[in-house]
């Protein structure tokens, strides 16, 4: 008993700091296994008797042990539901056929002269001890859904592994005490089966709304990343919920609208998303306090992000300005031509003149080079021409000397 009550302490410390290790320590330790295993053998075995001390077993450790964990759950101070805490509140089919695969490997290695490391490794994958003490933790902290959800896959693990045992017993034929009557044994065989089914159904059930939950993050997930994307906005974050079949996505950047939003949403049944959810936040509001204020650190990214976006479009609007020079060049090119022949090239380009009063004057320069020599009549027109045509007076025409 003392064992068990120490076992119980590790883990629930392990559970409590979220070390596996430390809670792989307490499974191996605990002395759980020995009582479950007796129930399944006297069961294999129709002695009474054993199963009667069996279960009495049992039920002190259970007792205790949750007593123990919810002790230590009320004493300490750290309350919060880490990931092995919440990997013990949903059981489901999976854990079924852990539990009943770890109690056949335990019934063989007790059943042979060769024993080896296999009870170890059977103590840690059914894993006794961690539901008992997410269960003291729900009790502790009065959240009943960790409390059942813990205690029942715990009642799966003794069922399954109990069933293994009566099974392997079974089938190395063991010797076992005849019923005295037929109708006995039919009874007996029926409260086997029925506490099985009884067991066995809702894991079943959780275990297909698992896959259901499994198989919708699978198509959020390449829903987000075929379709997600927004022009001139940033994915901040996204959260995917497989049980209320939402999608959550928060955008910063430039503002969403709503035929945005609406030809996003259009997508999903594409995916497999027909009944889903979807949810888009714009900026940084989504992590706004209840106050309606942002804290420190997202306000300092919500700057820096404004800023990297100012420049961004200020790069964005020299490109363009570049591209606009280089197809008014290419037009310009085209239409010189027609006028005077043998130009080769053409360049359009906008110059600032630093002058001494300290005034920076902008101007358009155009750069042309001919084939043959451009008499300074046809400089002054075609000077002319090109202010007209750039509707810009301050346009300077510099034309490449020729040389022969």
């Amino acid at each position: 008993m003392w064992i068990l009550i120490f076992a119980i302490f590790v883990a629930s410390l392990g559970l409590n700091v979220n070390s596996t290790a430390v809670i792989i320590g307490a499974m191996l330790i605990s002395p759980l296994m020995g009582p479950i295993m007796g129930i399944g053998f006297a069961v294999g075995i129709n002695d009474s008797q054993l199963l009667r001390r069996a279960g009495m077993n049992y039920g002190v450790a259970t007792v205790v042990a949750l007593l123990t964990s919810t002790c230590y759950f009320l004493l300490s101070p750290l309350d919060e539901a880490h990931s092995e805490l919440l990997a013990r509140t949903a059981p489901t089919i999976y854990d079924v056929l852990i539990a009943l695969f770890g109690g056949f490997a335990g019934i063989v290695a007790l059943s042979s002269k060769q024993k080896g490391n296999i009870l170890p490794g059977v103590a840690i994958a059914t894993a006794l001890m961690p539901p008992l003490c997410t269960a003291g933790y729900g009790l502790a902290t009065a959240q009943l859904s960790f409390f059942f959800g813990a205690f029942y896959l715990y009642i799966i693990n003794t069922v399954f592994i109990a069933l293994a045992t009566f099974i392997v017993i079974r089938i190395f034929h063991f010797p076992y005490k005849k019923f005295t009557t037929e109708k006995a044994e039919r009874f007996s065989r029926r409260i086997i089966w029925f506490v099985v089914l009884l067991t066995f159904l809702p894991s079943l059930y959780f275990g297909y709304d698992l896959v259901k939950q499994n198989r919708f993050s699978k198509q959020a997930s390449r829903f987000i990343a075929l379709e997600a994307q927004i022009k001139g906005d940033y994915l901040l974050s996204k959260k995917v919920n497989g049980k209320e079949k939402s999608i959550l996505l928060t955008y910063g950047g430039n503002e969403i609208s709503k035929e945005q939003v609406d030809a996003i949403r259009a997508r999903l049944p594409v995916y497999g998303l027909a009944g889903a959810t979807l949810e888009i936040r714009q900026g940084f509001s989504s992590y706004a306090t209840p106050a309606g204020t942002l804290d420190e650190k997202t306000a300092a990214l919500s700057g820096a992000l404004q800023l990297k976006q100012a420049e961004l479009d200020s790069v964005k609007t020299h490109l363009q300005q570049l591209e606009g020079f280089d197809s008014l060049s290419r037009r310009l090119y085209t239409e010189i031509t027609i006028q005077y022949p043998g130009l080769r090239s053409c360049a359009v380009s906008p110059m600032r003149e630093n002058a001494d009063s300290g005034k920076v004057q902008q101007s358009l320069l155009v750069l042309l080079s001919f084939n043959r020599t451009i008499s300074n009549a046809d400089q002054l027109k075609l000077r002319n021409w090109l202010a007209a045509r750039t509707a810009d007076t301050s346009v300077q025409l510099i034309i490449k000397p020729w040389l022969q």
